[in-house]
Protein backbone atom coordinates (compact mmCIF):
# COMPACT_ATOMS: atom_id res chain seq x y z
CA UNK A 1 0.00 0.00 0.00
CA UNK A 2 2.75 2.45 0.91
CA UNK A 3 4.62 1.61 -2.29
CA UNK A 4 1.51 2.29 -4.41
CA UNK A 5 0.97 5.68 -2.76
CA UNK A 6 4.63 6.55 -3.23
CA UNK A 7 4.49 5.62 -6.91
CA UNK A 8 1.34 7.73 -7.36
CA UNK A 9 2.99 10.78 -5.72
CA UNK A 10 6.07 10.31 -7.91
CA UNK A 11 3.98 10.17 -11.09
CA UNK A 12 2.02 13.30 -10.09
CA UNK A 13 5.23 15.25 -9.36
CA UNK A 14 6.80 14.23 -12.65
CA UNK A 15 3.59 15.28 -14.44
CA UNK A 16 3.61 18.68 -12.73
CA UNK A 17 7.23 19.20 -13.70
CA UNK A 18 6.42 18.49 -17.36
CA UNK A 19 3.36 20.75 -17.24
CA UNK A 20 5.46 23.55 -15.71
CA UNK A 21 8.14 23.15 -18.35
CA UNK A 22 5.54 23.17 -21.08
CA UNK A 23 4.12 26.45 -19.78
CA UNK A 24 7.50 28.21 -19.98
CA UNK A 25 7.19 28.81 -23.75
CA UNK A 26 4.67 28.91 -26.54
CA UNK A 27 4.36 26.37 -29.30
CA UNK A 28 6.35 27.32 -32.39
CA UNK A 29 4.13 27.82 -35.44
CA UNK A 30 5.12 27.76 -39.05
CA UNK A 31 6.92 30.56 -40.94
CA UNK A 32 5.37 34.02 -40.91
CA UNK A 33 2.81 34.61 -43.64
CA UNK A 34 4.38 37.08 -46.10
CA UNK A 35 2.13 36.27 -49.06
CA UNK A 36 -0.05 39.17 -50.23
CA UNK A 37 -3.73 38.51 -50.84
CA UNK A 38 -4.79 37.29 -54.27
CA UNK A 39 -7.72 38.33 -56.41
CA UNK A 40 -10.08 35.47 -57.22
CA UNK A 41 -12.39 37.41 -59.51
CA UNK A 42 -13.78 40.85 -60.32
CA UNK A 43 -17.31 41.67 -61.42
CA UNK A 44 -17.21 43.07 -64.10
CA UNK A 45 -13.79 41.71 -65.05
CA UNK A 46 -10.79 44.01 -65.01
CA UNK A 47 -10.24 45.73 -68.38
CA UNK A 48 -13.87 45.32 -69.34
CA UNK A 49 -15.27 47.36 -72.25
CA UNK A 50 -18.74 48.85 -72.83
CA UNK A 51 -19.09 49.34 -69.06
CA UNK A 52 -22.65 50.39 -68.11
CA UNK A 53 -22.86 49.43 -64.43
CA UNK A 54 -22.84 51.36 -61.17
CA UNK A 55 -21.14 48.79 -58.92
CA UNK A 56 -17.86 46.85 -59.04
CA UNK A 57 -17.00 43.92 -56.74
CA UNK A 58 -13.48 42.53 -56.36
CA UNK A 59 -13.15 39.20 -54.48
CA UNK A 60 -9.92 38.19 -52.63
CA UNK A 61 -8.80 34.81 -51.31
CA UNK A 62 -8.64 36.13 -47.73
CA UNK A 63 -9.89 38.98 -45.59
CA UNK A 64 -8.37 42.32 -46.61
CA UNK A 65 -8.44 45.85 -45.25
CA UNK A 66 -8.05 49.25 -46.89
CA UNK A 67 -5.99 52.02 -45.32
CA UNK A 68 -5.08 55.60 -46.21
CA UNK A 69 -7.50 55.47 -49.12
CA UNK A 70 -7.86 59.27 -49.27
CA UNK A 71 -4.19 59.63 -50.25
CA UNK A 72 -3.59 56.36 -52.04
CA UNK A 73 -6.58 56.08 -54.38
CA UNK A 74 -6.26 57.93 -57.68
CA UNK A 75 -9.16 57.81 -60.15
CA UNK A 76 -8.31 58.75 -63.73
CA UNK A 77 -10.08 60.68 -65.15
CA UNK A 78 -11.20 62.21 -61.82
CA UNK A 79 -14.88 61.94 -60.96
CA UNK A 80 -16.88 64.96 -59.79
CA UNK A 81 -18.88 62.78 -57.38
CA UNK A 82 -16.56 60.41 -55.57
CA UNK A 83 -17.50 56.72 -55.51
CA UNK A 84 -18.23 54.87 -52.28
CA UNK A 85 -15.55 52.26 -51.54
CA UNK A 86 -15.82 49.59 -48.85
CA UNK A 87 -14.57 48.17 -46.53
CA UNK A 88 -13.37 51.22 -44.61
CA UNK A 89 -12.35 50.61 -41.00
CA UNK A 90 -13.11 46.89 -41.17
CA UNK A 91 -12.20 43.68 -42.97
CA UNK A 92 -13.86 41.88 -45.86
CA UNK A 93 -13.05 39.53 -48.70
CA UNK A 94 -14.64 42.03 -51.10
CA UNK A 95 -13.81 45.51 -52.24
CA UNK A 96 -17.02 47.15 -53.41
CA UNK A 97 -17.00 50.29 -55.57
CA UNK A 98 -20.33 52.11 -55.95
CA UNK A 99 -20.27 54.71 -58.72
CA UNK A 100 -22.53 57.77 -58.40
CA UNK A 101 -20.98 59.98 -61.09
CA UNK A 102 -22.19 60.15 -64.70
CA UNK A 103 -19.46 58.43 -66.71
CA UNK A 104 -18.15 60.00 -69.90
CA UNK A 105 -18.79 58.06 -73.14
CA UNK A 106 -15.95 56.22 -74.90
CA UNK A 107 -13.59 56.84 -71.98
CA UNK A 108 -11.14 54.56 -70.22
CA UNK A 109 -11.30 54.81 -66.42
CA UNK A 110 -8.61 53.58 -64.02
CA UNK A 111 -8.83 53.09 -60.25
CA UNK A 112 -5.26 53.15 -58.89
CA UNK A 113 -5.29 51.82 -55.32
CA UNK A 114 -1.58 52.42 -54.66
CA UNK A 115 -0.52 50.58 -51.49
CA UNK A 116 -3.87 50.88 -49.70
CA UNK A 117 -4.83 47.16 -49.88
CA UNK A 118 -3.33 44.59 -47.48
CA UNK A 119 -4.35 41.34 -45.82
CA UNK A 120 -6.14 41.70 -42.51
CA UNK A 121 -3.83 39.58 -40.32
CA UNK A 122 -0.22 40.24 -41.32
CA UNK A 123 -0.66 43.49 -43.23
CA UNK A 124 0.97 42.10 -46.39
CA UNK A 125 0.29 44.69 -49.12
CA UNK A 126 -1.28 44.08 -52.49
CA UNK A 127 0.75 46.85 -54.16
CA UNK A 128 -0.29 49.15 -56.99
CA UNK A 129 -3.53 47.39 -57.90
CA UNK A 130 -5.33 49.03 -60.85
CA UNK A 131 -8.89 48.32 -61.89
CA UNK A 132 -9.56 49.54 -65.44
CA UNK A 133 -12.67 49.66 -67.57
CA UNK A 134 -13.90 51.50 -70.64
CA UNK A 135 -17.32 52.92 -71.45
CA UNK A 136 -16.45 52.42 -75.11
CA UNK A 137 -15.48 49.51 -77.35
CA UNK A 138 -11.77 49.43 -76.41
CA UNK A 139 -9.28 50.19 -73.65
CA UNK A 140 -6.92 53.12 -74.29
CA UNK A 141 -3.38 51.78 -73.89
CA UNK A 142 -0.88 54.63 -74.36
CA UNK A 143 1.49 55.77 -71.60
CA UNK A 144 3.39 58.91 -70.52
CA UNK A 145 6.35 58.43 -68.16
CA UNK A 146 8.76 60.68 -66.33
CA UNK A 147 10.32 61.78 -63.07
CA UNK A 148 9.57 64.46 -60.48
CA UNK A 149 12.26 66.69 -58.96
CA UNK A 150 12.03 69.53 -56.47
CA UNK A 151 13.24 72.87 -57.83
CA UNK A 152 15.07 73.80 -54.62
CA UNK A 153 15.18 70.82 -52.24
CA UNK A 154 17.16 67.59 -52.52
CA UNK A 155 14.08 65.39 -52.45
CA UNK A 156 10.62 66.04 -53.87
CA UNK A 157 7.46 65.71 -51.81
CA UNK A 158 5.64 62.39 -51.69
CA UNK A 159 2.11 61.90 -53.04
CA UNK A 160 2.64 64.23 -56.00
CA UNK A 161 -0.18 64.20 -58.56
CA UNK A 162 0.83 64.19 -62.23
CA UNK A 163 -1.80 64.91 -64.84
CA UNK A 164 -2.60 65.56 -68.48
CA UNK A 165 -5.03 68.20 -69.73
CA UNK A 166 -6.34 67.52 -73.21
CA UNK A 167 -5.49 70.41 -75.54
CA UNK A 168 -8.75 70.94 -77.44
CA UNK A 169 -11.10 73.82 -78.18
CA UNK A 170 -11.98 74.19 -74.47
CA UNK A 171 -8.36 74.32 -73.23
CA UNK A 172 -6.86 77.45 -71.71
CA UNK A 173 -3.97 77.98 -69.29
CA UNK A 174 -6.43 78.90 -66.53
CA UNK A 175 -8.12 75.48 -66.68
CA UNK A 176 -5.68 74.21 -64.05
CA UNK A 177 -7.39 76.48 -61.46
CA UNK A 178 -10.91 75.35 -62.34
CA UNK A 179 -11.14 71.75 -63.53
CA UNK A 180 -9.42 68.41 -62.93
CA UNK A 181 -7.24 66.92 -65.68
CA UNK A 182 -8.25 64.33 -68.25
CA UNK A 183 -5.76 61.79 -66.87
CA UNK A 184 -4.01 61.65 -63.51
CA UNK A 185 -1.61 59.51 -61.52
CA UNK A 186 0.37 59.83 -58.28
CA UNK A 187 3.96 59.19 -57.20
CA UNK A 188 2.71 57.88 -53.82
CA UNK A 189 5.21 57.77 -50.95
CA UNK A 190 8.06 55.65 -52.23
CA UNK A 191 9.10 56.82 -55.68
CA UNK A 192 9.80 59.96 -57.70
CA UNK A 193 8.87 58.42 -61.04
CA UNK A 194 5.43 58.49 -62.60
CA UNK A 195 3.54 56.60 -65.27
CA UNK A 196 0.21 57.83 -66.62
CA UNK A 197 -1.43 54.87 -68.33
CA UNK A 198 -4.46 54.04 -70.45
CA UNK A 199 -4.26 57.30 -72.40
CA UNK A 200 -5.77 57.89 -75.82
CA UNK A 201 -3.76 59.50 -78.63
CA UNK A 202 -3.79 63.30 -78.63
CA UNK A 203 -2.10 66.53 -77.58
CA UNK A 204 -1.77 67.30 -73.87
CA UNK A 205 -0.43 69.73 -71.30
CA UNK A 206 1.68 67.84 -68.73
CA UNK A 207 1.88 69.14 -65.17
CA UNK A 208 2.62 68.03 -61.60
CA UNK A 209 0.94 69.15 -58.39
CA UNK A 210 1.54 68.70 -54.69
CA UNK A 211 -2.20 68.90 -54.13
CA UNK A 212 -2.55 69.60 -50.42
CA UNK A 213 -6.34 69.92 -50.38
CA UNK A 214 -6.76 67.04 -52.85
CA UNK A 215 -9.22 68.76 -55.18
CA UNK A 216 -7.22 68.12 -58.39
CA UNK A 217 -6.91 71.86 -59.09
CA UNK A 218 -4.09 74.33 -58.42
CA UNK A 219 -4.32 76.57 -55.34
CA UNK A 220 -1.41 79.01 -55.43
CA UNK A 221 -1.39 79.57 -51.68
CA UNK A 222 -1.14 75.91 -50.63
CA UNK A 223 0.09 73.83 -53.57
CA UNK A 224 3.39 73.27 -55.33
CA UNK A 225 3.30 73.05 -59.11
CA UNK A 226 5.52 71.96 -62.00
CA UNK A 227 4.90 71.88 -65.74
CA UNK A 228 6.52 70.77 -68.97
CA UNK A 229 7.46 73.72 -71.19
CA UNK A 230 5.64 72.50 -74.29
CA UNK A 231 2.55 70.53 -75.17
CA UNK A 232 3.26 66.84 -75.65
CA UNK A 233 1.90 64.52 -78.32
CA UNK A 234 0.84 60.98 -77.41
CA UNK A 235 1.98 58.36 -78.36
CA UNK A 236 5.49 59.28 -77.28
CA UNK A 237 8.71 57.50 -76.40
CA UNK A 238 10.09 60.46 -74.45
CA UNK A 239 10.64 60.55 -70.70
CA UNK A 240 9.62 63.85 -69.11
CA UNK A 241 11.28 65.55 -66.13
CA UNK A 242 9.24 68.03 -64.11
CA UNK A 243 10.53 70.36 -61.39
CA UNK A 244 8.10 71.10 -58.58
CA UNK A 245 8.10 74.60 -57.04
CA UNK A 246 6.10 77.00 -54.89
CA UNK A 247 4.99 80.13 -56.68
CA UNK A 248 5.36 83.56 -55.13
CA UNK A 249 1.88 84.57 -54.03
CA UNK A 250 0.11 87.30 -55.98
CA UNK A 251 0.04 90.44 -53.85
CA UNK A 252 -3.04 91.00 -51.74
CA UNK A 253 -3.62 93.33 -48.78
CA UNK A 254 -6.01 92.88 -45.88
CA UNK A 255 -8.07 95.42 -44.01
CA UNK A 256 -5.73 97.35 -41.66
CA UNK A 257 -6.44 97.68 -37.96
CA UNK A 258 -5.48 100.10 -35.22
CA UNK A 259 -3.81 97.76 -32.68
CA UNK A 260 -2.09 100.27 -30.35
CA UNK A 261 -1.74 103.99 -29.92
CA UNK A 262 -0.40 105.52 -33.17
CA UNK A 263 0.30 102.05 -34.60
CA UNK A 264 -1.70 100.46 -37.44
CA UNK A 265 -1.10 96.98 -38.81
CA UNK A 266 -1.38 96.21 -42.54
CA UNK A 267 -1.52 92.49 -43.31
CA UNK A 268 -0.66 91.20 -46.78
CA UNK A 269 0.11 88.19 -48.98
CA UNK A 270 2.88 88.04 -51.54
CA UNK A 271 5.91 90.32 -51.93
CA UNK A 272 5.89 93.46 -49.77
CA UNK A 273 9.02 95.07 -51.25
CA UNK A 274 7.04 97.34 -53.60
CA UNK A 275 4.17 97.82 -51.15
CA UNK A 276 3.36 101.49 -50.48
CA UNK A 277 1.17 102.82 -47.66
CA UNK A 278 -0.02 106.41 -48.15
CA UNK A 279 -2.08 108.45 -45.69
CA UNK A 280 -4.91 110.23 -47.58
CA UNK A 281 -6.49 111.98 -44.60
CA UNK A 282 -5.51 115.56 -43.81
CA UNK A 283 -2.60 115.77 -41.38
CA UNK A 284 -0.27 118.50 -40.12
CA UNK A 285 3.03 119.08 -41.93
CA UNK A 286 4.83 118.13 -38.71
CA UNK A 287 3.44 114.58 -38.79
CA UNK A 288 6.18 111.95 -38.81
CA UNK A 289 5.60 108.36 -39.89
CA UNK A 290 7.59 105.16 -40.27
CA UNK A 291 6.84 101.70 -41.65
CA UNK A 292 8.39 98.57 -40.12
CA UNK A 293 7.91 94.86 -40.79
CA UNK A 294 6.81 92.31 -38.23
CA UNK A 295 9.59 89.81 -37.52
CA UNK A 296 7.44 86.69 -37.90
CA UNK A 297 4.23 87.47 -39.80
CA UNK A 298 3.33 89.00 -43.16
CA UNK A 299 2.46 92.38 -41.67
CA UNK A 300 3.70 95.96 -41.90
CA UNK A 301 3.26 98.48 -39.10
CA UNK A 302 2.49 102.12 -39.83
CA UNK A 303 3.65 104.37 -36.97
CA UNK A 304 2.90 108.06 -36.72
CA UNK A 305 3.49 110.98 -34.35
CA UNK A 306 2.15 113.17 -32.90
CA UNK A 307 -1.24 111.75 -31.98
CA UNK A 308 -4.12 112.81 -34.24
CA UNK A 309 -7.44 113.69 -32.65
CA UNK A 310 -9.60 111.96 -35.26
CA UNK A 311 -12.13 109.12 -35.36
CA UNK A 312 -10.70 107.50 -38.49
CA UNK A 313 -7.90 107.67 -41.05
CA UNK A 314 -7.99 106.84 -44.75
CA UNK A 315 -5.06 105.03 -46.38
CA UNK A 316 -4.19 103.86 -49.88
CA UNK A 317 -2.24 100.61 -50.25
CA UNK A 318 -0.55 100.07 -53.60
CA UNK A 319 1.79 97.57 -55.19
CA UNK A 320 2.53 96.34 -58.70
CA UNK A 321 -0.91 95.91 -60.36
CA UNK A 322 -2.66 96.59 -57.04
CA UNK A 323 -4.32 99.62 -55.45
CA UNK A 324 -6.97 99.84 -52.74
CA UNK A 325 -8.22 102.37 -50.17
CA UNK A 326 -9.08 101.56 -46.56
CA UNK A 327 -10.69 103.47 -43.69
CA UNK A 328 -9.24 102.68 -40.26
CA UNK A 329 -11.14 103.46 -37.07
CA UNK A 330 -8.88 105.12 -34.51
CA UNK A 331 -9.67 104.33 -30.88
CA UNK A 332 -8.15 105.63 -27.70
CA UNK A 333 -5.53 102.91 -27.30
CA UNK A 334 -2.37 102.88 -25.20
CA UNK A 335 0.96 103.29 -26.98
CA UNK A 336 3.60 100.56 -26.94
CA UNK A 337 6.65 101.01 -24.71
CA UNK A 338 10.19 100.91 -26.09
CA UNK A 339 12.05 97.66 -25.53
CA UNK A 340 15.47 96.89 -26.95
CA UNK A 341 17.12 93.53 -27.67
CA UNK A 342 20.41 92.38 -29.17
CA UNK A 343 21.43 89.62 -31.53
CA UNK A 344 23.39 87.41 -31.20
CA UNK A 345 23.59 86.69 -27.50
CA UNK A 346 26.37 84.61 -25.97
CA UNK A 347 28.72 83.53 -28.77
CA UNK A 348 29.38 85.63 -31.86
CA UNK A 349 31.11 84.57 -35.06
CA UNK A 350 34.31 86.18 -36.27
CA UNK A 351 32.51 87.56 -39.32
CA UNK A 352 29.12 88.02 -37.67
CA UNK A 353 27.57 91.44 -37.09
CA UNK A 354 26.08 92.59 -33.80
CA UNK A 355 22.54 93.99 -34.03
CA UNK A 356 20.36 96.08 -31.77
CA UNK A 357 16.62 96.12 -32.47
CA UNK A 358 13.87 98.28 -31.00
CA UNK A 359 10.18 97.51 -30.59
CA UNK A 360 9.35 101.06 -31.75
CA UNK A 361 11.01 102.73 -34.78
CA UNK A 362 14.30 104.43 -34.01
CA UNK A 363 14.67 107.99 -35.28
CA UNK A 364 18.14 108.79 -33.90
CA UNK A 365 21.32 107.15 -32.57
CA UNK A 366 24.08 108.94 -30.67
CA UNK A 367 27.29 106.97 -31.28
CA UNK A 368 29.13 108.90 -28.55
CA UNK A 369 26.95 107.08 -26.00
CA UNK A 370 27.93 103.57 -27.04
CA UNK A 371 31.24 101.74 -26.58
CA UNK A 372 32.69 98.29 -27.31
CA UNK A 373 35.56 97.00 -25.16
CA UNK A 374 37.45 93.69 -25.41
CA UNK A 375 38.69 91.47 -22.57
CA UNK A 376 41.88 93.55 -22.26
CA UNK A 377 39.78 96.67 -21.71
CA UNK A 378 40.83 98.01 -25.10
CA UNK A 379 38.28 100.11 -26.93
CA UNK A 380 37.16 98.60 -30.24
CA UNK A 381 36.22 100.76 -33.21
CA UNK A 382 32.99 100.00 -35.04
CA UNK A 383 30.87 101.18 -37.92
CA UNK A 384 27.07 101.25 -38.06
CA UNK A 385 24.31 100.89 -40.61
CA UNK A 386 20.57 101.14 -40.12
CA UNK A 387 17.82 99.04 -41.72
CA UNK A 388 14.59 101.02 -41.40
CA UNK A 389 12.17 98.24 -42.35
CA UNK A 390 13.50 95.83 -39.69
CA UNK A 391 14.44 98.68 -37.30
CA UNK A 392 17.90 97.12 -36.83
CA UNK A 393 21.11 98.99 -36.07
CA UNK A 394 23.98 96.82 -37.34
CA UNK A 395 27.41 97.16 -35.68
CA UNK A 396 30.43 95.89 -37.58
CA UNK A 397 33.72 95.55 -35.68
CA UNK A 398 36.89 93.49 -35.99
CA UNK A 399 36.98 90.42 -33.75
CA UNK A 400 39.74 88.06 -32.66
CA UNK A 401 39.66 84.47 -31.42
CA UNK A 402 38.87 83.67 -27.77
CA UNK A 403 37.89 87.21 -26.93
CA UNK A 404 35.11 88.79 -24.90
CA UNK A 405 33.40 92.01 -25.98
CA UNK A 406 31.51 94.19 -23.56
CA UNK A 407 29.03 96.53 -25.24
CA UNK A 408 27.67 99.41 -23.19
CA UNK A 409 24.87 101.71 -24.28
CA UNK A 410 24.38 104.82 -22.15
CA UNK A 411 21.00 106.49 -21.59
CA UNK A 412 19.52 108.45 -24.52
CA UNK A 413 21.71 106.73 -27.12
CA UNK A 414 18.57 105.61 -29.01
CA UNK A 415 15.51 107.80 -29.61
CA UNK A 416 12.24 106.43 -31.02
CA UNK A 417 9.46 108.07 -33.04
CA UNK A 418 7.63 108.99 -29.81
CA UNK A 419 10.79 110.71 -28.45
CA UNK A 420 11.27 107.97 -25.87
CA UNK A 421 14.86 106.94 -25.11
CA UNK A 422 16.69 103.96 -23.64
CA UNK A 423 18.09 103.36 -20.18
CA UNK A 424 21.61 102.00 -19.65
CA UNK A 425 22.13 98.74 -21.56
CA UNK A 426 24.96 96.22 -21.22
CA UNK A 427 25.62 93.30 -23.58
CA UNK A 428 28.38 90.68 -23.60
CA UNK A 429 29.39 88.46 -26.52
CA UNK A 430 32.42 86.21 -26.97
CA UNK A 431 34.28 84.47 -29.76
CA UNK A 432 35.50 80.88 -29.78
CA UNK A 433 39.03 79.72 -30.51
CA UNK A 434 39.97 79.10 -34.14
CA UNK A 435 40.53 75.38 -33.56
CA UNK A 436 36.82 74.99 -32.73
CA UNK A 437 35.98 75.54 -36.40
CA UNK A 438 36.64 73.86 -39.73
CA UNK A 439 36.85 75.09 -43.30
CA UNK A 440 36.18 73.93 -46.85
CA UNK A 441 37.59 74.91 -50.26
CA UNK A 442 35.56 74.37 -53.45
CA UNK A 443 36.77 74.33 -57.03
CA UNK A 444 33.95 74.60 -59.59
CA UNK A 445 34.21 72.88 -62.98
CA UNK A 446 31.85 73.74 -65.89
CA UNK A 447 29.82 76.07 -63.65
CA UNK A 448 27.58 78.77 -65.11
CA UNK A 449 27.95 82.21 -63.53
CA UNK A 450 26.79 84.07 -61.55
CA UNK A 451 26.33 81.31 -58.99
CA UNK A 452 25.26 81.03 -55.34
CA UNK A 453 27.10 78.25 -53.50
CA UNK A 454 25.42 77.20 -50.27
CA UNK A 455 25.98 74.81 -47.40
CA UNK A 456 22.62 73.64 -46.04
CA UNK A 457 21.35 71.33 -43.34
CA UNK A 458 19.33 68.21 -44.10
CA UNK A 459 16.10 70.24 -44.37
CA UNK A 460 17.60 72.67 -46.88
CA UNK A 461 18.07 75.57 -44.46
CA UNK A 462 21.01 77.73 -45.54
CA UNK A 463 23.84 77.84 -43.00
CA UNK A 464 26.58 79.43 -45.14
CA UNK A 465 26.70 80.82 -48.66
CA UNK A 466 28.93 82.68 -51.10
CA UNK A 467 28.16 84.52 -54.33
CA UNK A 468 30.48 84.37 -57.30
CA UNK A 469 30.38 85.99 -60.74
CA UNK A 470 33.58 84.52 -62.20
CA UNK A 471 35.49 81.23 -62.04
CA UNK A 472 37.38 81.18 -58.76
CA UNK A 473 38.14 79.01 -55.76
CA UNK A 474 35.58 79.54 -53.00
CA UNK A 475 36.78 79.25 -49.39
CA UNK A 476 34.31 78.76 -46.55
CA UNK A 477 36.06 79.62 -43.29
CA UNK A 478 35.05 79.38 -39.64
CA UNK A 479 32.50 76.64 -40.21
CA UNK A 480 30.74 75.09 -37.25
CA UNK A 481 31.49 71.34 -37.21
CA UNK A 482 28.68 69.21 -38.58
CA UNK A 483 27.23 67.66 -41.71
CA UNK A 484 26.24 69.85 -44.64
CA UNK A 485 24.81 69.44 -48.12
CA UNK A 486 26.26 71.43 -51.02
CA UNK A 487 23.73 73.33 -53.13
CA UNK A 488 24.46 75.53 -56.14
CA UNK A 489 21.93 78.01 -57.55
CA UNK A 490 22.50 79.37 -61.05
CA UNK A 491 21.47 83.00 -60.63
CA UNK A 492 20.30 83.68 -64.18
CA UNK A 493 19.05 87.23 -63.52
CA UNK A 494 21.93 88.21 -61.19
CA UNK A 495 19.73 89.32 -58.25
CA UNK A 496 21.69 87.20 -55.74
CA UNK A 497 18.74 85.01 -54.72
CA UNK A 498 16.82 81.95 -55.90
CA UNK A 499 13.91 82.83 -58.17
CA UNK A 500 10.99 80.44 -58.32
CA UNK A 501 8.80 79.77 -61.35
CA UNK A 502 5.38 80.96 -62.46
CA UNK A 503 2.88 78.76 -64.28
CA UNK A 504 0.80 81.42 -66.07
CA UNK A 505 3.90 83.33 -67.20
CA UNK A 506 5.51 80.04 -68.26
CA UNK A 507 8.63 80.78 -66.20
CA UNK A 508 10.61 77.82 -64.87
CA UNK A 509 12.49 78.19 -61.55
CA UNK A 510 16.22 78.88 -61.65
CA UNK A 511 18.39 75.79 -61.99
CA UNK A 512 19.71 74.19 -58.80
CA UNK A 513 22.35 71.46 -58.41
CA UNK A 514 22.94 69.33 -55.32
CA UNK A 515 26.17 67.57 -54.46
CA UNK A 516 27.15 65.05 -51.83
CA UNK A 517 26.96 65.52 -48.09
CA UNK A 518 30.20 66.63 -46.45
CA UNK A 519 31.29 66.54 -42.84
CA UNK A 520 33.13 69.51 -41.35
CA UNK A 521 35.35 68.71 -38.39
CA UNK A 522 36.93 71.06 -35.87
CA UNK A 523 40.44 72.31 -36.70
CA UNK A 524 40.30 70.52 -40.04
CA UNK A 525 39.83 71.50 -43.67
CA UNK A 526 38.86 69.72 -46.83
CA UNK A 527 38.98 70.41 -50.55
CA UNK A 528 36.19 69.47 -52.94
CA UNK A 529 35.95 69.65 -56.72
CA UNK A 530 32.37 70.25 -57.88
CA UNK A 531 31.83 69.20 -61.49
CA UNK A 532 28.67 70.49 -63.11
CA UNK A 533 26.90 68.69 -65.93
CA UNK A 534 26.78 70.69 -69.14
CA UNK A 535 23.28 71.07 -70.57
Amino acid sequence: MRKTVSNFIFIVCVGLIFINCANRGTPQGGPKDETPPKIIKAEPENFSTNFKGKEIKILFDEFIKIKDIQKQLIISPPMKTLPEITPLGGASKYITIKIYDTLQPNTTYAFNFGNSISDNNEGNPFPYYRYVFSTGDYIDSLTVKGQIFDALNRKPDNFVSVGLYEVDSTFSDSIIYKSPPKYITNTLDSTTTFSIENIKAGTYMLYALKDNNQDNTFQQKTDKIGFYNHFITVPTDSTYNIRLFSENLDFKSFRPQNIAGQKIVFGYEGDYENMQIKLLSEAPDTLKHRVTKDEKTDSLYYWYAPKLEVDSLVFKVSNTNFEKEYTVQIGNKKRDSLTIKSNPTGNIGINEDFKITGSIPFTAFDASKMSIMDKDSTMVDYTTSFDTITNNYVFDFKKTDENVYRIQVLPEAFTDIFNETNDTLNFNVKTKKASDFGYARFSLVNARYPIILQLTDEKGNVKYEQYSTNPEVLDFLNLTPGKYFIRAIFDANGNKKFDTGNYLKKIQPEKVSYFKEIEIRADWGQTETLEFKQE
